[in-house]
């Protein structure tokens, strides 16, 4: 079972819920402050605005219980995939480097990016091939992916980038980066390539209803 954590503010809770049980995957909502379900083979961090986004996107929900609970999971090898908030709650919480901070824009972005898959060889992105280039939706205003030098380094030399920002031919340019993100970069891996965060939303573009199906590959890692 896929346990979707659900923040005070979480707002995509429900719409990770319905793309996952399309794809086949039991999953349900899990209050932060209660437990993990014993049976938890995956757990999902979602969108959203937790806790106002007061001090920090994922700064205060990085600190709730539940993250000890995650933590715990992560030492017995169960898969975790952070989205947008959740991307963000994943790198306050240390679970993945770096941080994702004010857009270059100063202003909330919603709009549908290309993203260009960088690493295929993950659970989170063996759908793909290498260079494939993708479609999904951002909706967020600190979505601005940064790091230090040494830790970038450290992801490129890692293979550890999943996506990154893109052109519709996949070129990689500033004029197709939708945030300002150090190297276009729109999602990683952590240290364990179970875990991963990305900025843009692959449940809003997995249902066939909603007329693309490209987040379908990131959301099936939970079973590979």
């Amino acid at each position: 079972m896929i346990a979707v954590i659900q923040f005070g503010g979480s707002n995509c809770d429900r719409d990770a819920v319905r793309a996952l049980s399309d794809l086949g995957f039991e999953a349900e909502r899990v209050w932060h402050e209660d437990s993990l379900p014993e049976n938890t083979t995956g757990i999902m961090l979602p969108g959203g605005f937790s806790y106002g986004d007061y001090l920090r996107g994922g700064a205060m929900a990085a600190r709730s219980p539940v993250m000890n609970a995650v933590r715990d999971a992560i030492e017995d090898g169960i898969p975790v995939l952070g989205v947008c908030n959740g991307a963000q709650v994943g790198c306050e919480s240390g679970l993945t480097p770096g941080v994702f901070t004010t857009n270059a824009s100063a202003r909330f972005q919603c709009e549908r990016v290309y993203l260009r898959v960088e690493n295929a060889d993950t659970p989170w992105t063996s759908a793909y091939e290498e260079g494939e280039v993708i479609e999904l939706p951002i909706a967020h205003g600190e979505g601005r992916f940064e790091i230090d030098d040494e830790g970038y380094e450290a992801l490129e030399n890692e293979n550890r980038i999943l996506f990154r920002y893109c052109d519709a031919d996949g070129n990689v340019t500033d004029e197709a980066n939708p945030n300002g993100s150090r190297g276009n970069v729109a999602g990683i891996l952590g240290d364990n390539e179970s875990i991963a965060v990305l900025m843009p939303h692959p449940e809003r573009a997995s249902l066939p209803t909603l007329g693309n199906t490209d987040g379908r590959g990131v959301l099936q890692g939970f079973g590979n």
